[in-house]
């Protein structure tokens, strides 16, 4: 089993699109491992978004994911890391495939509603940025045998 972070982003949080984020993510098949509402701090948005630092639009993302609660959520299953990026769709809305997080709500790069974790490697530094020891759980959900193959 692999493990990876999800957040819903301010602006979906904004928009009341977490439920159906959320949805969409069960809906593949992936446990839920995690989950709170977080008011990202610029220290923490640092963190997170360091390898931009030197980037043009390195303080407007900062101050994008700052602006407003967003959703973190610790998301489990097989190949959850590219599962997940399959399911939120390609980073720019507009070429992001119908039937996708993006592809269906989403417009600009800037305000594209939901980060997957883009690597098991990033997954595991992101998942510790946003959850403490034991706020993980491990738990056996009795339809896991009807899709994941043994």
């Amino acid at each position: 089993m692999q493990r990876t972070l999800v957040l819903i982003k301010p602006d979906a949080v904004q928009r009341g699109l977490c439920g159906e984020i959320i949805a969409r993510i069960e809906r593949r098949g992936l446990k839920l491992a995690a989950m709170k509402l977080v008011q990202v701090t610029p220290e923490l948005a640092h963190r997170h978004y360091g390898a931009h630092v030197d980037k043009p639009f390195f303080e407007g993302l900062v101050r994008f994911i700052t602006s407003s609660p967003l959703v973190a959520i610790a998301v489990e299953g097989e190949n959850a890391v590219d599962v997940v990026r399959t399911t939120m769709g390609a980073t720019n809305p507009v070429e992001a495939t119908p039937g996708t997080v993006r592809g269906d709500f989403g417009l600009t790069i800037g305000m594209n509603l939901i980060h997957g974790s883009d690597s098991p490697e990033s997954a595991a530094t992101e998942l510790a940025l946003f959850f403490d020891d034991g706020e993980i759980i491990d738990y056996e959900r009795d339809i896991d045998g009807w899709i994941i193959e043994s």
